[in-house]
């Protein structure tokens, strides 16, 4: 994703370098917080972006936007590892529900794979920019509280990981494929909308994205790397790299709190909270930039 910033004037001493630290504690926090609240994590790390300059370079920043977020994936293998891990040490040996389980979430993956791959720069110079996001905020705000009426009185036909079928999951996939096309969106809120509408239960929906997640963000995060390499070689100061360390360790420990959280929450609520959240937001975002 290009960021355009305003360039930032490189200081050196060990003040700025606290300064750094706190700043990137700042955006761990954030990350890990909205990557998993379907409340876009893209629109609230251009809004932090607006107030809170990282002392980096603007390719720096377009990798670490994305890498970061590998913090809060290891959450998710951490709270899940039981019900991701496809192997034990007594019989059987094999898991083959969470081996099909894995199936499904290939075939989800490909949409946005694609995508990503062909046409990410396009669709980054296209459409990476604050209407976008705002209007995203607000049009999936909107379908969140629209679906939650719908299926109030609707009783959910799939309730486990293992009902999700392919044509499901492939479904899914493609509602994914939104959120990696247009910024603001929110991966996680795409895919629960795209799962709710299809007759998922909440809590299915949600770890089913939770999932989703480990191939999409690993294969995003590996895919800004070697762009950031081609780009301007393994040219990051230890400064950087502190920064990147310290964003993603600060986002793991926020995503665990933060999943469990929301695991708790949608047992007993909806999600029409997150979609008044998101459509006040954008509402913010369309003012800050017009004003």
């Amino acid at each position: 994703m290009r960021i355009r910033r305003k360039p930032v004037i490189r200081r050196k001493g060990v003040k700025m370098e606290f300064l750094e630290i706190l700043k990137a504690i700042l955006f761990g926090l954030v990350e890990g917080i909205t990557e998993w609240l379907p409340i876009s994590s893209t629109g609230h790390m251009i809004l932090l972006d607006e107030f809170v300059k990282l002392n980096v370079s603007e390719e720096f920043l377009e990798m670490f936007l994305v890498v970061v977020q590998l913090g809060a994936i290891l959450a998710v293998v951490l709270l899940f590892w039981n019900q991701l891990f496809p192997f034990q040490f007594h019989s059987p040996y094999i898991k083959k529900d969470i081996f099909s389980m894995w199936f499904k979430i290939i075939i989800a993956c490909i949409p946005a794979a694609m995508v990503g791959l062909f046409f990410d720069d396009y669709f980054n110079a296209l459409f990476y920019n604050y209407q976008t996001v705002a209007i995203a905020l607000i049009v999936f705000g909107i379908l969140f509280i629209i679906i939650e009426d719908i299926n109030k009185n609707r009783k959910p036909k799939v309730k486990r990981l293992g009902d999700i079928t392919y044509p499901i999951a492939l479904i899914i996939g493609l509602f994914q494929l939104i959120a990696a096309i247009f910024p603001g969106t929110s991966r996680s809120g795409a895919t629960i909308i795209g799962a709710l509408a299809i007759g998922v239960s909440r809590t299915t929906a949600a770890e089913f994205t939770f999932f989703l997640a480990i191939p999409v963000m690993f294969g995003a995060s590996l895919l800004k790397v070697v762009k950031f390499i081609a780009k301007v070689g393994f040219a990051f100061s230890s400064g950087e790299l502190m920064i990147l360390l310290i964003g993603m360790a600060v986002a793991f420990i926020v995503s665990i709190i933060v999943i469990k959280f929301l695991m708790g929450y949608i047992k007993k609520n909806n999600f029409k909270v997150f979609g008044w959240y998101r459509i006040v937001l954008g509402i913010v975002v369309l003012l800050y930039f017009n004003l």
